[in-house]
């Protein structure tokens, strides 16, 4: 740097100084945040908020009610349904006690009468027929007599097959086909016990509430997300590692997770992504596979990293880059 001023090298000096603070770390440990698990709970049905009994920032703990949905529309499908399963039990009853004395009494009676009405066709018809054929009654009053003869043996085969059904009872078929509908019918009703039970938003583990987007008397559509919560266990830790230091880290192994302001926690690498985060838009180089990153997650062994608090950032060191090696 000959024939360089004073000025002039300090200022060169400066600009080396300035491009090594911008060069990348190429140290041996990660940046990251903390994190915990987000919990958006939604509405299984379009139903407006009746009460909400929780507040944004309140603790709860698991099957804690949130906020109630109008189930009054459920309940009454459930009221239809539960009707209609008795029904169907009554019915399956009844097969299986088999026919009433009183109705076996009566397909009797009905078998009876038929009887006499075919006996009374069958004489008419006998009495006609010699007389037809001497033209001492027309034709048509023969014919009359013969479809009454006709009618009344079908209504008496009617009654005969009704009463033996009746004697012979339910048949394997009948019984089968009321089961299968009975089970139907018990299925619907737990199918709709569901549904009113989830109108009743609980906490499904331990968390903070973070936020409320509806209001008491608000209607949200099916689907839309009415609570979040954050989980109260310890937090983890959320790191992407350069593709040229993924060698240094796998899945088990134990690290130190720096807090700024809180100090060290021991953690352990729990999950690494198969695939990078980051893929450039432009085609892959030898000089641009360093760009590459692929997302992890390190769970924190203390239980004093519970109180940590969420989205503040960390560092995370191998055990040999720690102690200085």
């Amino acid at each position: 740097m000959r024939n360089l001023l004073p000025g002039q090298l300090l200022l060169v000096s400066a600009g080396i100084i300035w491009l090594c603070a911008c060069t990348p770390n190429n140290q041996g440990y990660l940046v990251g945040t903390l994190e915990r698990d987000r919990i958006e709970l939604i509405a299984e049905r379009s139903e407006p908020i009746i009460e909400l009994h929780v507040r944004k920032g309140d603790r709860v703990s698991a099957t804690t009610p949130l906020l109630q949905l109008d189930a009054s529309r459920a309940n009454q499908q459930l009221s239809e349904l539960q009707a209609h399963r008795q029904q169907q039990q009554r019915r399956l009853d009844e097969l299986l006690r088999g026919p009433r004395r009183e109705v076996i009494e009566q397909a009797q009676a009905q078998r009876l009468a038929a009887a006499g009405e075919l006996e009374n066709a069958t004489e008419e018809l006998n009495r006609l027929q010699p007389l037809v054929g001497d033209n001492l009654v027309s034709e048509a009053q023969y014919d009359r007599a013969e479809a009454a003869y006709q009618t009344a043996l079908g209504q008496y085969e009617a009654a005969a097959a009704e009463l033996a059904a009746l004697l012979d009872g339910t048949t394997v078929e009948e019984l089968d086909q009321a089961r299968a509908q009975l089970n139907a019918a018990e299925a619907a009703v737990a199918r709709q016990q569901v549904v009113v039970q989830r109108l009743a938003v609980k906490a499904p583990r331990d968390a903070r509430v973070e936020s409320l987007p509806w209001k008491e008397g608000s209607h949200p559509p099916a689907g839309a997300v009415v609570a979040v919560l954050v989980a109260e266990e310890s937090p983890y830790v959320r790191v992407y590692i350069p593709a040229e230091k993924l060698g240094n880290y796998n899945t088990g192994q134990q690290v130190t997770v720096g807090v700024t302001g809180f100090g060290d926690y021991q953690g352990k690498v729990r999950w690494i992504a198969a695939e990078a985060a980051f893929t450039p838009y432009f085609a892959l180089t030898e000089h641009d596979r360093d760009r590459l990153s692929y997302a992890a997650e390190i769970t924190l062994n203390d239980e004093a990293a519970s109180d940590l608090p969420t989205g503040i950032p960390v560092s995370v060191r191998r055990p040999s880059v720690a102690d200085g090696d």
